[in-house]
């Protein structure tokens, strides 16, 4: 095999997509949102996904200070999860809003990483409310600008889930929220494969 070719097949292969669901809140529907999210996906041939339920992820709200040591309890749930951030090409949040922003679950595990989301591309999936976790999203997009990730423009908006997604898990106005998703999509596979080839030919120094 040329050069040419292993690089041609290197940049076909699946972009490996960290689903990360934020909330981790009693009587949520943060995984009813990822489990339609991904069935919208399925099929495409173009991505592997890798769901991080940050309610299965234990990590302790106390940061160590800088060049510290993490706890016990840190260094055991970041062995869990930041390998597969570290292994993702590419990043989807799924965050309801709460109180006009995010969830400090979300805000935490992002916290804990650094160089994980580094020079990769970011998608959401919001829910809540008549803003549909808009004001969430962009909250979001300030985080990750600082933490050198790259948000993709479009997003997927839920409006009201309590009333606008059905009981099966299937958003009420399913042609649009699938629209919303696979345009969403198309815009991570540019971004995740174009940012993939740069990082292979020259690792991100930020």
């Amino acid at each position: 095999m040329d050069s040419a070719t292993g690089a041609r097949t290197a940049g076909d292969r699946p972009l490996r997509v960290a689903v990360v669901v934020g909330s981790v809140r009693e009587g949520r529907r943060g995984r009813a949102v990822t489990d339609w999210f991904l069935a919208t996906a399925a099929g495409d041939p173009g991505f592997t996904f890798d769901v991080v339920d940050l309610a299965d992820v234990d990590l302790p709200m106390v940061l160590p200070g800088y060049g510290g040591t993490p706890s016990p309890e840190a260094v055991a749930a970041l062995r869990e999860v930041s390998p597969r951030l570290a292994d993702a090409d590419a990043f989807v949040v799924v965050t309801p809003e709460y109180n006009h922003s995010f969830p400090a679950s979300l805000k935490n595990v992002i916290d804990w990483h650094h160089r994980e989301w580094q020079a990769k591309p970011v998608g959401f999936v919001s829910y809540g409310g008549l803003g549909g976790g808009l004001r969430a999203v962009e909250q979001l997009r300030l985080v990750f600008a600082e933490l050198h990730a790259v948000t993709v423009r479009d997003s997927v908006s839920l409006h009201g889930p309590w009333s606008g997604l059905g009981e099966d898990g299937v958003p009420r106005d399913a042609d649009v929220c699938t629209g919303a998703a696979k345009g969403m999509l198309g815009q991570l596979t540019w971004w995740g494969r174009a940012l993939r080839s740069a990082r292979a030919e020259r690792p991100y120094a930020g």
